[in-house]
C-alpha cells in the first residue's frame, strides 16, 4: 500500500508542477498590441504615390516606426476614385497640376504590400464630396446630372450653390437626397466587396457646414419632419446681422429643430450603411473620422456621442431630443481628432488629454475610441503619441506627407515605444 502511494507522489508533483508553469505562462504572456494607423491621404501623395517602389518604401518606413495598420483613402474630394475594379465610377487621374495614368491598382497594391507586412489596412472615403470648386474638377461639374443635386447654401449674400464657391474645400452633394445616399452605398458596396481588408472609415459623411443645405426638397422634407410649414425661410431657422466688418448668425425659432433634422439624417444614413458592410463583410469594421471639439460639429450633422448623452443639458443649440441621432452606436470605431497643439491638461479645452477624456465620456463605451492627431503639431508628438495610446483604445496619425516633411519616422518610433512601455 505504502508502495503505491510513493509511485502516484511523483504524478502529484507533476501536476503541481504544470498547474505553476501555466501560470507563469499567463504572467509572462506577451502584451496586447493596440491598433496604431498611418493615414495616407490621397490628394497630398497623389504624385509620390504614382509607383508601386515608393508604396513599398513608405510601407517599410511606416513598419519600421511601429505602425500595423495603415489608412488608404481612394476618394478625395474631387469625387473620382483610385481604385481599379469598379463598374460605376471614374479613376482620377488629376490633382491640380499633376496629371498620371497607371495600370495597376492603387488599392489593390496598397493591400497587397500591407498584408506583405504583417499589416492590417482601413480603406477611406469621403461621402458626399462631389468636386473641387477651384479646379471645377469631378462630377459636380463634369456630369450634368450630379450638377444638380449639389447643396445649397444660406450666406449673408443670400442662396448660393456650394459649387460656385471658390471659398469651399468641396462641392457637397445634397446628403438627404435618396439618389445621393444610393450614390455612397454603391461605390461602398463596391470597395466592400471586390478587396478584402479590416477597416472601412467614413470621412465627410457629414454636410458642408452650417449653412447648408435650404433647398427646396431639403426645406420639405423639414416641414413634413416638424408637421408644419416654415412661414418664413430660411429666416425662422437662421438669418445674417452685419456686425463690425463681418457677420454673425441669429438663430431663429426653428434653428433647434433644423440641427437636429440634420443630425438625424447623417444619423440614418450611418446606419445604413453599416447593415450594407455587416451584410456583405461582418468582419469589416465601421469606422468615423471627426474633430474632438463636439460643441461646434452639429453645424455639420456630426453627433458622435453615444445616443445616451443628453446635448440638452449641456448646450443651448440641442433639444431633449437631440440625443437620438448619436451615432455612436451604429460604429465600430471612432476616430477622435484632437487636432490640438497642447498635450496636457485635464481641464484645458485645447488639450489632446482633455479631449481624449471627453471623448470617451460621450461615447460611454459605445464604441472604441481611437485619438487621431495631426502630425503637423509635431511641437511634442512622442507626448501626444503617448496619450492617445494610453488613454484611449488606439493611434491613428494624420498625415504620412507631414511625417516624410518633418521627417518625424524617429520620434514616431520614440513615441511609440515610450508609449508601450507604460502600458499595463
Amino acid at each position: 500500500m505504502l508502495w503505491w502511494l510513493l509511485c502516484l507522489l511523483p504524478l502529484k508533483e507533476d501536476k503541481l508542477i504544470n498547474k505553476e508553469y501555466q501560470v507563469v505562462k499567463e504572467v509572462v504572456k506577451p502584451k496586447a498590441e493596440k491598433p496604431k494607423y498611418m493615414w495616407f491621404d490621397a490628394e497630398a501623395n497623389f504624385k509620390r504615390f504614382s509607383s508601386q517602389d515608393s508604396i513599398r518604401y513608405y510601407l517599410d518606413k511606416t513598419k519600421a516606426a511601429g505602425f500595423n495598420q495603415v489608412v488608404v483613402d481612394v476618394r478625395p474630394v474631387y469625387g473620382d476614385v483610385l481604385y481599379k475594379k469598379t463598374k460605376r465610377m471614374k479613376e482620377l487621374t488629376r490633382v491640380k497640376d499633376y496629371s498620371r495614368t497607371i495600370k495597376w491598382d492603387y488599392l489593390g497594391v496598397f493591400i497587397k504590400e500591407a498584408r506583405k507586412r504583417g499589416m492590417k489596412v482601413s480603406v477611406s472615403t469621403t461621402l458626399f464630396p462631389a468636386g473641387d470648386p477651384v479646379t471645377r474638377q469631378g462630377p459636380a461639374y463634369q456630369d450634368p446630372y450630379w450638377a444638380q443635386r449639389t447643396v445649397i447654401q444660406n450666406t449673408p449674400h443670400g442662396l448660393i450653390d456650394i459649387k460656385d464657391d471658390k471659398s469651399k474645400v468641396a462641392a457637397f452633394i445634397n446628403p438627404l437626397l435618396p439618389e445621393a445616399q444610393e450614390f455612397a452605398l454603391g461605390f461602398i458596396r463596391e470597395i466592400v466587396t471586390s478587396y478584402n481588408f479590416d477597416g472601412y472609415v467614413l470621412d465627410y459623411c457629414r454636410y458642408s457646414g452650417v449653412e447648408t443645405d435650404f433647398s427646396d426638397f431639403t426645406r420639405k422634407k423639414f416641414e413634413a419632419y416638424i408637421g408644419q410649414p416654415v412661414k418664413h425661410f430660411p429666416d425662422d431657422i437662421f438669418s445674417w446681422q452685419k456686425e463690425g466688418n463681418g457677420y454673425v448668425r441669429k438663430n431663429g425659432p426653428l434653428a433647434n429643430q433644423w440641427f437636429e433634422f440634420r443630425s438625424g439624417v447623417i444619423h440614418d444614413f450611418i446606419k445604413k450603411v453599416k447593415e450594407e458592410i455587416k451584410a456583405i463583410k461582418p468582419h469589416v469594421k465601421l469606422e468615423y473620422w471627426a474633430a474632438s471639439w463636439y460643441g461646434a460639429l452639429y453645424e455639420k450633422g456630426q453627433n458622435w456621442a453615444s445616443e445616451k448623452y443628453d446635448a440638452s443639458k449641456d448646450y443651448s443649440w440641442a433639444t431633449p431630443t437631440y440625443k437620438k441621432t448619436g451615432f455612436a452606436e451604429q460604429l465600430d470605431v471612432f476616430m477622435n481628432g484632437v487636432y490640438l497643439e497642447k498635450a496636457y491638461g485635464m481641464d484645458d479645452p485645447e488639450s489632446i488629454e482633455y479631449g481624449l477624456a471627453k471623448g470617451k465620456k460621450l461615447i460611454n463605451g459605445a464604441c472604441a475610441m481611437y485619438g487621431s492627431i495631426y502630425a503637423n503639431n509635431y511641437a511634442h508628438i512622442e507626448d501626444d503619441i503617448q496619450l492617445c495610446l494610453t488613454q484611449s483604445e488606439g493611434l491613428v496619425l494624420f498625415d504620412i506627407v507631414q511625417v516624410i516633411d518633418h521627417n518625424l519616422w524617429d520620434r514616431l518610433k520614440a513615441g511609440i515605444d515610450q508609449a508601450e512601455k507604460a502600458l499595463p
